[in-house]
């Protein structure tokens, strides 16, 4: 999750070890269009480990950790994984063997709809009569089109990604069409499982 944009990555594995996260970060990292500068986790061991740090050295990207205990470290993600996830997708466990065809679906359907289809609200900061900064959410778009509102020096894109080519794959459906199209791969993943 880009904390700025929004943009939403989502992935399954059948376990969480090593074996399977290291691909699963390289594959979600290579996701998205923009460079990654800071990769936030919590304290669990399946991001805080030597192969990690070795993905995130290499592609030098720095990272920090949430404190124990502190929820709130991350807010966001908490509330997507709510809203989001377990609204689409349950909150039951899966079956080891779906989580190939659970993965193969968050990539073609599900990640392409957050990102380029899925309305989100942010923030802007207000002053109200007495002074105190109070949190508007004013700003309703999607990720994508909140990446290419930013100033040019923050977007970030990575080599090779243009807006162009992103347009193309954002623009080919309205939202409504590709969201129909998603709930419809998610009803034939359903009855696959």
């Amino acid at each position: 999750m880009d904390e700025v944009t929004q943009w939403e990555i989502v992935g399954c594995v059948p376990r969480i070890t090593d074996e399977y996260m290291e691909p699963l970060l390289e594959a979600m990292l290579e996701q998205l269009p923009f460079a990654v500068v800071n990769f936030h986790s919590d304290n669990g061991s399946e991001y805080i480990n030597e192969k990690v740090a070795k993905i995130l050295n290499r592609l030098k990207v720095k990272q920090t950790k949430s404190r124990p205990r502190k929820s709130n470290d991350q807010a966001l993600v908490e509330g997507k994984n709510g809203s989001v996830i377990r609204k689409h997708m349950g909150r039951n466990f899966i079956p080891k063997s779906a989580a190939m065809l659970i993965g193969d679906f968050y990539v073609s359907w599900f990640n392409p709809y957050l990102n380029y289809h899925r309305i989100c609200s942010y923030a802007t900061d207000k002053m109200d009569k007495r002074g105190k900064i109070r949190k508007v959410y004013d700003l309703h778009t999607t990720p994508y089109e909140r990446l290419k509102s930013l100033p040019a020096d923050k977007q970030n894109l990575r080599p090779g990604v243009l807006f162009a080519e992103l347009d193309k794959f954002a623009y080919a459906e309205s939202d409504n069409e590709f969201a129909l199209n998603m709930q419809e791969a998610k009803r034939v993943l359903f009855r696959s499982i």
